[in-house]
């Protein structure tokens, strides 16, 4: 038997029985590092699947669910009768977008005082209540799943015993113990780069974006959005002033050659990678490694929002990508809300070492502190497993929730709702046929007692498709059906006219 080369068998890690990850964890982290690296080249073979774990000893199976998150993502492309290689687009990317590259050093941050929002009528807000809890309101998790008496238990547990400490003013940044279980999770399951000292605990994920408007953007400054794009997120990081300038989302994620320098220089990006709302697509590697050069470059910073990214049907969870290296430009914020409950009001921002300070002063001078009760009852959430237990049992859920609305469109509105991309989270965006007024759509439905988001409402360009965002996580199996008959009356009312 011929002998392998060494290109051939390299294994860029050490499969370690004392560590706390998982055997396909530590394979993934493994070449996915090595290939950032530069270790792993661009075209470059990998071993087997049977031989890389008879090699490491151990089960041919991590090895497999590592090797198919390494191909889902990018990292890797299988070539048929020949083998499994370190992806070829790889060595596209300009060497600065690689970890080795010594990023500038930051400039100071400018702040300015957030502007007010208008906020709607309490008689308006009563009448769209009843819309906003059934079909098919986005963000809206499955209530009726989450585990109330747990969860009221833990409360009890703290109510009855609080401390004077835990009682008096806390800490800006958050409860300690919390923002270690924090970053312990986002460590192990988004592989971020992060520390406790790292992470803010804020009010919900529009707080840690009304703070990255504070401490990064000042007016004149400008903004890259994705477009379309979260409509919350341009309104609170547009609060300071800044120029919002859209950039266009293709089947690849935010198109960033179509970024053009800003005049002055570029002061942040908005980016959802792992799960682009609303469209739903993933922003694949050599997009990721792209725009982490160009931040680099233009010395902008990336504001990533990972909201529902821990819910993934066709595939493992994606990285985040302040993990590849975008610790010094990436502030990374995600929210507890959406995962468990919206009334919970619980949301974490990690920002770069160089930004924590000021982060902190404005969340002095925001909101002096979170508070204390909750905070509490979450460290034991996830501290005793309660977490990761919820988290699985309602991925499985929520794919049944995602297969009933697409069997449903697909039998009763085929020819006029085509669906965008349903493989994560808990929405899905399908378009209408050119000439259909999806905000016509949107009104007539909720006063059906239906909700939907018209997709265009999340253009900031002129030029705007027709579509349907809809929520499918808080809506029971049997009120998707009621809803997507309800949504067909409708639409074939307005083909009718």
């Amino acid at each position: 038997m011929g002998k392998r080369s060494a290109r051939e068998t390299f294994v860029p890690f050490v499969a370690v029985a004392a560590d706390a990850r998982p055997l396909y964890r530590q394979i993934y982290d493994g070449y996915r590092a090595a290939i950032l690296e530069g270790r792993l080249r661009a075209g470059q073979r990998i071993p087997s699947t049977r031989a890389l774990a008879l090699e490491l000893g151990i089960s041919r199976l991590p090895v497999l669910t590592a090797f198919e998150q390494l191909l889902h993502e990018g990292y890797l492309e299988g070539r048929s009768g020949s083998g499994t290689f370190v992806a070829s687009s790889i060595h596209e990317l300009p060497a600065a977008a690689t970890p080795g590259a010594r990023a500038a050093h930051p400039r100071n941050p400018r702040r300015r005082a957030i502007a007010t929002a208008t906020a709607s009528s309490e008689a308006a807000r009563a009448q769209e209540r009843k819309a906003e809890l059934g079909a098919f309101r986005v963000s809206l998790p499955a209530l009726d799943q989450f585990p109330n008496r747990l969860w009221a238990r833990l409360v009890t547990r703290h109510a009855r015993g609080m401390s004077a400490e835990s009682m008096a003013y806390g800490d800006p940044a958050g409860y300690l113990p919390l923002r270690h279980a924090v970053a312990d999770y986002l460590r192990t399951a988004r592989a971020v780069a992060c520390d406790a000292s790292q992470v803010l605990i804020v009010s919900g994920s529009q707080m840690a974006l009304h703070l990255c408007a504070r401490v990064l953007l000042k007016p004149g400054d400008t903004l890259y959005f994705e477009d379309p794009g979260y409509p919350g997120a341009r309104t609170a990081l547009g609060a300071t002033g800044a120029t919002v300038r859209p950039v266009a989302v293709d089947a690849e994620g935010l198109a960033v050659k179509a970024m053009r320098p800003a005049k002055d220089g570029a002061s942040a990006v908005y980016v959802t990678p792992s799960h682009q709302y609303p469209l739903g697509v993933s922003m694949n590697v050599s997009r990721r490694l792209a725009l982490l050069d160009w931040a680099r470059r233009h010395q902008a910073w990336i504001v990533e929002d990972d909201y529902d990214s821990d819910y993934r049907f066709s595939s493992r969870p994606l990285g985040a990508l302040q993990g590849m290296n975008g610790a010094d430009r990436v502030i990374y914020t995600g929210t507890f809300s959406k995962v468990l409950f919206p009334a919970l009001r619980i949301g974490y921002l990690v920002a770069p070492a160089s930004l924590v300070q000021a982060f902190i002063a404005q969340r002095l001078a925001l909101d002096l502190f979170p508070q204390t009760l909750d905070q509490l009852v979450l460290t034991d959430f996830l501290c005793e497993g309660h977490f990761a237990r919820h988290v699985r049992r309602m991925r499985a859920i929520y794919q049944g929730r995602r297969d009933a609305l697409v069997a449903e469109i697909q039998a009763r509105l085929s020819g006029v709702l085509s669906i965008v991309n349903a493989d994560a989270g808990m929405h899905l965006t399908a378009r209408l046929p050119a000439g259909y007024d999806d905000a016509e759509v949107v009104r007539r439905a909720r006063a059906r007692g239906i909700s939907a988001i018209a997709l265009s409402s999340c253009y900031v360009a002129d030029s705007r498709d027709p579509g349907l965002v809809l929520g499918f996580g808080g809506v029971p199996e049997a009120d998707i059906v009621r809803g997507v008959q309800t949504l067909s009356k409708v639409l074939a009312e307005i083909a009718r006219g």
